[in-house]
């Protein structure tokens, strides 16, 4: 493909550029000269910032020495996975599932134990019930979802609660896309459901996505306040503070969330579900959320492509279309497409899709 175009739907990032504000508080920390270390857990202003966010979006109380600023919303996820597990536990992942999840697991010594979910990709209480064992410590849950876009109600996570209290488990909580969600009320978590809830979850969120900062690398966890005192000792001990530039672009961030650049990905998503379910052989459900669609492209895989991995190389070789294999996901006969993409490149890209689904 060299020299050739390709029209990437692979990458899992923003294409809007970072707020304004944020490049302005980073030149103004630069310019003040503030570059020296900072608390292990984030500077005082930022986890201030983390904290009304929460309560004003989240409906969830936590104060700042509840919270640790972590490299990107995957360290978050790694310092929660550390602190929690061992070896012989097991974490429930619900599949489809970020890729990421079931390999920090392992990391931790852990199991983790791949659960099915229903045909909106969220995990039921019922399936959930299927897969506790006496081992079991936690589950993760994630809302919006990568790669599906699925995302939690109020009353799944309420039945899901049941299962979790019954049965004396964690919950790992990633809400990294939680701005992405084209419903009409906001994404819920299920710490808010109560406090013996929010005693045993750990929010794990950053600004990469919502605020198109994936290579500042600010991510955060809300815990109880043993837990997040173990991923303090365990982030002093592994990376310490996250860069102070990058921590108080983030403030300026948060404080200029570019809600209408993401609101301009329901119509691209919308778009491409009606461009995808006008394809025979491909099924996609509509996503509520993220930037992502999962069809299952099953019907089309045959001699020729036998996998979704072999599919997706294919169609780059043949049209230049890049894709993500559903088989890293826990999906194998899916395939992953984002629409976080120009309009123009996405029309393009679904033409020469359906082209080759067709041949």
């Amino acid at each position: 493909m060299a020299g050739e175009e390709v029209l990437n739907l692979s990458v899992g990032e923003p294409d809007f550029p970072m707020p304004e504000l944020a490049r302005e508080y980073a030149r103004k920390t630069i310019e003040e000269g503030r570059n020296r270390y900072t608390d292990v857990t984030g500077i005082p202003e930022l986890r201030e910032r983390i904290q009304r966010k929460l309560a004003e979006d989240n409906d969830l109380d936590y104060a700042p020495g509840d919270i640790v600023v972590a490299n990107g919303a995957k360290h978050a996820l790694f310092n929660a996975f550390l602190a929690l597990c061992g070896e012989r536990d097991e974490v429930i992942v619900p599949a489809p599932y970020w890729v990421t999840y079931p390999e920090q697991v392992r990391l931790t010594g852990a199991e983790p134990v791949i659960a099915p979910t229903g045909e909106g990709f969220t995990l039921t209480a019922d399936l959930l019930e299927t897969v506790v064992t006496p081992q079991t410590k936690a589950v993760v849950l994630n809302s919006p979802a990568n790669p599906t876009g699925a995302t939690y109600s109020k009353p799944e996570l309420e039945a899901l609660a049941e299962v979790v209290l019954r049965h004396d488990l964690y919950v790992v909580e990633d809400l990294i896309y939680e701005y992405f969600h084209y419903g009409d009320s906001p994404v819920p978590s299920i710490a808010s459901l109560g406090p013996e809830l929010q005693d045993r979850t750990v929010i794990v969120n950053g600004v990469s996505n919502s605020c198109a900062m994936t290579g500042w690398r600010v991510g955060y966890t809300a815990a109880p306040q043993a837990i997040t005192q173990l991923i303090r000792r365990l982030q002093g001990q592994a990376t310490s503070n996250v860069s102070i530039v990058a921590q108080y672009a983030a403030i300026g961030a948060m404080d200029s969330v570019p809600w209408a650049e993401i609101k301009s990905y329901r119509p691209r998503r919308d778009l491409a579900h009606h461009r995808l379910a006008s394809i025979s052989g491909v099924r996609c459900a509509v996503p509520a959320g993220a930037f992502y669609l999962f069809p299952n492209v099953a019907e089309l895989l045959g001699d020729q492509c036998q996998t979704s991995d072999e599919f997706c190389a294919q169609l780059l070789a043949d049209t230049g279309v890049g894709l993500v294999p559903g088989s890293g996901f826990g999906a194998p006969d899916h395939i992953r497409l984002s629409y976080a993409v120009d309009v123009p490149v996405l029309e393009a890209a679904l033409d020469r899709l359906a082209e080759f689904a067709a041949n």
